[in-house]
């Protein structure tokens, strides 16, 4: 990490490195009151929260990852069923992130990736999750499950970074920063949304080599582990006890693809939400109305 970056996007905010079981998790923590969790998504880190994480450490104690493989956590060495990068081993990694600062409950949102990680947690831990939100994802199963010409067109990433390695980590790492653009700006609705900061602070991440074959080990892990664990829950039953915020990009693929809130009514029991009028990145996009959504839901 830069010298200042930090401060400049998260001032009164301290950075902490959290070691896990399986990871070293890079982590910023800001302001005071019940904890709430933001976990960003791919191809971002937590500086995808610079827009309201100040406005909301007013009210909590805001805790900001990089997930493991993303950012400045750490690329722990993964395995032939791509188990380390699974959804469960990153919830894992926020369970005992939360309990390093004393959190055994919490309010978590998650964006992208992140919503599947939080998601993730809800399952697995559902004594530790007060409530959560997740923006711009239908359930991981549901997505893949309903797959079509069009998802796989508009969503490409889902089904090239699955491929085996080392063929999207060469194609990708021939020019990661194109990559990493031309994602945000398939996604994107909204001109300038994406800060110039905030990008070179992306491009700094992802144009790492162990960056790139962990999120492509991610994504890897989605089409296959973690489908495994989806299955088995809805085998048995396992839903969503929380209370569930959804909130989704009107303008994005998964609003034009699904019912987004009847997918997750599906899979949780109590349901609310509605769609913004952005694209996919809700946070940088839309950030008064995440913040003002937020401030409602997670009010005690």
């Amino acid at each position: 990490m830069p010298p200042g970056v930090e401060a400049h996007f998260f001032p009164g905010f301290t950075v902490h490195a959290v070691a896990t079981a399986g990871a070293t998790i890079h982590v910023l923590r800001g302001g005071s009151g019940p904890p709430l969790l933001l976990l960003h998504g791919h191809p971002e880190t937590h500086v995808m929260w610079h827009k309201i994480a100040g406005k909301l450490a007013r009210d909590y104690t805001v805790v900001l990852p990089d997930l493991r493989g993303y950012g400045d956590s750490s690329k722990p060495a993964s395995s032939p069923d791509h188990g380390p990068y699974s959804f469960r081993s990153m919830a894992q990694d926020q369970v005992e992130v939360m309990a390093h600062f004393g959190f055994d409950t919490f309010f978590v949102a998650g964006h992208d990736r992140g919503g599947r990680v939080a998601h993730r947690l809800c399952l697995d831990h559902p004594g530790a999750v007060r409530k959560a939100c997740v923006l711009d994802i239908a359930p991981t199963l549901t997505m893949y499950d309903d797959t079509s010409q069009e998802f796989a067109t508009r969503y490409v990433w889902w089904f090239f970074q699955i491929q085996p390695f080392p063929v999207p980590e060469n194609q990708i790492g021939f020019d990661p920063a194109y990559y990493l653009q031309h994602h945000l700006a398939v996604q994107n609705k909204t001109p300038d949304a994406i800060a110039p900061d905030a990008l070179q602070e992306y491009l700094r991440c992802y144009g790492c080599r162990a960056t790139i074959h962990a999120v492509c080990e991610d994504y890897r892990a989605a089409a296959s582990i973690d489908l495994e664990y989806d299955r088995a829950d809805a085998a048995a039953g396992h839903r969503v006890t929380a209370p569930l915020l959804v909130l989704w990009g009107a303008r994005g693929t998964v609003a034009r693809l699904w019912n987004v809130l009847a997918t997750w009514q599906a899979k949780a029991i109590t349901v609310s939400g509605e769609a913004l009028d952005c694209g996919h990145f809700l946070p940088e996009e839309h950030p008064e109305a995440v913040l003002a959504h937020f401030q409602a839901f997670f009010r005690d």
